[in-house]
């Protein structure tokens, strides 16, 4: 693995692509810890060692940990990536119901810039929205419940105006990181800024469950990720291949075809998408819920009440229950979206290929589709149980959202595997020897 990792370097475009996803890493990290104009560092700082481990810790500490601890900050890229997520589970549902959209869908490169334009645009409104929610929360003592001090010192109209501004265009620069990473950097750029943030918080929780709960108990967590970890790399390694065949074909004077080959189907075809898709939504209600309320209400609404004990609380069985069908719903949603068997025949009829036994054009649509909804089953399981495991032993109150938990290792795993993958194609594609011999 070092001599392949020598070898991407020594390819001048690849070593290019992975220094500039390495430089644009890094002014992600460096704005996540960079504080708001008008926020109270020391404050904030103090008041997330105040509350760490508390039910008020927990009700955004998922989001918190997607963005490396920038939320709870208030830093510069304290809303992230969420914006981003969000609008495109909005674009891509709408997709489903709106005739122009699909249009745009089928029409290939032309139509994706368009949809990419669109959920831009609706980034930026989301992060406004956000934002605001966030510095509200933030302004009236609720972001961090239980911390007395201020974190905002000037909580005038035009100075939480700023901080709106502000967080609103770091989650624009944030969504431009990605988009450049894709484009000029390894790949997967958004999934690469999420796995920096997660990772970004290793050393911190790792040395917090070290010194509240000794030696043992942190040897026992390491385990089970590696238990956890070799669980997950097993089923992402897994997929069903389905021979094709390609008939011979004569094209003016030279023979194509008559090659054997194999579609891959994956057991998790969707990756870490429903998890963060679930996530992303899952804590929308909680916020709308503190933004309605009133933070001196002793008695809060009854539909509030409903969302703080039934959507708040990771260990509650509705809140584990709802995060597991959301899981599960994107996990179809998304394999919908993204391989279409119709396409796929059709583009295998074109070229002269098919399935053995199973006649070309609408019979192999049905073939893998069939296929596709009886892989596609066990991989939402997979990733739903992967996902609420951490909950089914948690206490009451307790954050589900550990960097050690299910949802952060398997996002962890995932797409280092798949940034591996792609790195190691180029690699092949200039004859050098893979990461994996």
């Amino acid at each position: 693995m070092l001599s392949a990792f020598v070898s991407a370097f020594r390819t001048p475009d690849l070593r290019r692509k992975i220094l500039f996803t390495l430089g644009l890493i890094a002014l992600y990290r460096f704005g996540a810890t960079l504080p708001s104009p008008g926020v109270n560092y020391a404050n904030v700082t103090a008041c997330i060692d105040q509350i760490s481990g508390g039910e008020s810790a927990g009700i955004y500490s998922l989001i918190n940990l997607f963005s490396g601890g920038a939320l709870l900050q208030l830093s510069v890229f304290a809303i992230g990536i969420m914006p981003y997520i969000t609008a495109s589970i909005i674009v891509q549902l709408l997709t489903v119901v709106i005739p122009r959209f699909e249009e745009l869908r089928k029409e290939g490169e032309s139509g994706q810039v368009k949809m990419t334009q669109y959920t831009r645009y609706l980034s930026i409104a989301l992060a406004i929205l956000q934002s605001t929610g966030i510095v509200a929360l933030a302004a009236r003592g609720q972001l961090l419940q239980g911390c007395q001090q201020e974190i905002i010192d000037d909580q005038s109209i035009f100075g939480l105006v700023i901080i709106v501004l502000v967080m609103t265009a770091g989650a624009a620069l944030v969504m431009w990181f990605g988009e450049l990473i894709t484009e000029r950097g390894v790949g997967n750029g958004m999934s690469l800024l999420i796995f920096s943030g997660i990772a970004s918080r290793l050393p911190s929780e790792g040395g917090a469950i070290l010194d509240s709960r000794g030696g043992l108990i942190f040897a026992l967590v390491l385990v089970a990720v590696l238990a956890l970890i070799a669980g997950v790399v097993f089923v992402e390694q897994g997929q069903r291949r389905i021979p094709v065949q390609y008939a011979k074909r004569m094209v003016g004077r030279k023979m194509y075809g008559g090659s054997s080959t194999y579609l891959p189907l994956k057991v998790n075809q969707a990756g870490v998408i429903p998890v963060i898709f679930a996530s992303s939504l899952l804590y929308l209600p909680n916020l709308i819920a503190q933004l309605t309320g009133s933070s001196t209400a002793a008695d809060p609404n009854w539909w509030q009440r409903i969302i703080q004990e039934y959507l708040v609380n990771p260990s509650n069985p509705v809140y584990i229950l709802i995060y597991f069908l959301l899981i599960v719903f994107f996990t179809y949603f998304y394999v919908a979206i993204t391989f279409n068997p119709e396409e796929r025949a059709d583009e295998m009829k074109k070229y002269g290929g098919f399935i053995p036994g199973i006649r070309p054009g609408r019979p192999t649509a049905d073939y893998l589709n069939y296929v596709l909804s009886r892989i596609t089953l066990p991989g939402a399981i997979y990733l739903g149980l992967i996902a609420v495991l951490p909950n089914l032993f948690l206490s009451q109150g307790a954050s589900g959202s550990s960097i050690f938990g299910g949802a952060a290792v398997l996002i962890l795993v995932s797409v280092g595997l798949d940034t591996v993958k792609q790195i190691e194609s180029q690699l092949m594609q200039r004859n050098y020897e893979g990461f994996l011999k």
